[in-house]
């Protein structure tokens, strides 16, 4: 008797402990990563404009604005480009994220913007501090996620990657062109399209478009200095969004931040694959 009750007793608490056991593991697995909204919807706080020839938080000419619900790049106040290159920098870098962006091009490009900015805005990633550009500097040293719309003839492909002060690998082997083309298809006239980039730090970056994956590359880093093939990888930098004179929407900046998973390889790839398990598509 006293042995079978001895024994109930046990097998009862070790109940409680599986129970107990699979309820924390669940509360502590079952919350999964939340978008944050980089772009409140209502205004610029939290983003500094730094415009060529002009000083930081000069937004000249109200290049960045929000309106109905938009955040807007728009040249309605310029006479002439002028080479006057935007960029609209997030308050704070990152090193491990997915981030996304749902935008559109829209009317007529501003005169003077050159033939290449047609329909052309980007996201800059991995790129350098704002206050540390010049006043007459064209881009950031970054990696440019390169956001393209289609000009009705032939393919201009999308979440392309561009290299301003910088170089990546890619199947083993450094690549110093400039601008590589994605396998995304053409985005003609004024739809939505949703651009996402996960950033792994130093050592991969993979480009998608509506859901799918079109580009991935290895370590990202500065141009070399001279008589060197590598340069310093980029572990982290600032976010920007791109004025390259065409009009351009933003109707969502939103970002996951990977940073508290980056020391655990596996636990970083549960969540990853997970979160790449859903197509995202731009609503029309």
């Amino acid at each position: 008797m006293f042995k079978f009750t001895t024994l109930r007793n046990l097998l009862f608490l070790g109940l409680i402990f599986l129970v107990f056991s699979s309820s924390t593991i669940k509360d502590t697995t079952a919350a999964d990563p939340k978008w944050e909204q980089l772009f409140n919807g209502k205004d610029l706080n939290g983003w500094h404009p730094k415009i060529r020839y002009h000083d930081l938080d000069d937004n000249f000419n109200n290049t960045f604005r929000v309106e109905n619900g938009l955040l807007e790049v728009r040249y309605d106040q310029y006479d002439k480009f002028n080479e006057t290159f935007g960029h609209l920098f997030y308050k704070k870098p990152y090193s491990h994220y997915l981030i996304a962006v749902e935008y559109r091009f829209v009317g007529d490009q501003c005169k003077g913007g050159p033939g290449w900015a047609f329909r052309n805005n980007g996201i800059m990633i991995h790129g350098q501090a704002p206050e540390t550009m010049k006043k007459d500097q064209d881009f950031p040293n970054s990696m440019e996620v390169q956001l393209l719309g289609g000009s009705g003839k032939g393919n201009r492909s999308t979440a392309n990657l561009c290299t301003p002060g910088t170089q990546f690998e890619r199947d083993g082997k450094i690549i110093t062109q400039h601008c590589t083309d994605s396998k995304s298809q053409t985005y003609n006239g004024d739809q939505w399209v949703r651009v996402e980039a996960l950033v792994l730090a130093d050592s991969l970056v993979i480009h998608y478009v509506n859901g799918e994956e079109v580009m991935r590359y290895e370590k990202p880093q500065h141009d070399p200095a001279k008589g060197e093939k590598e340069g310093e990888f980029l572990k982290s930098g600032s976010i920007s969004i791109q004025g390259e004179s065409h009009p351009t929407d933003f109707r969502k900046i939103e970002i996951i931040d990977l940073e508290k998973y980056a020391k655990n390889p596996a636990k970083l790839k549960a969540v990853v694959d997970k979160l790449m398990s859903t197509k995202r598509v731009a609503a029309q």
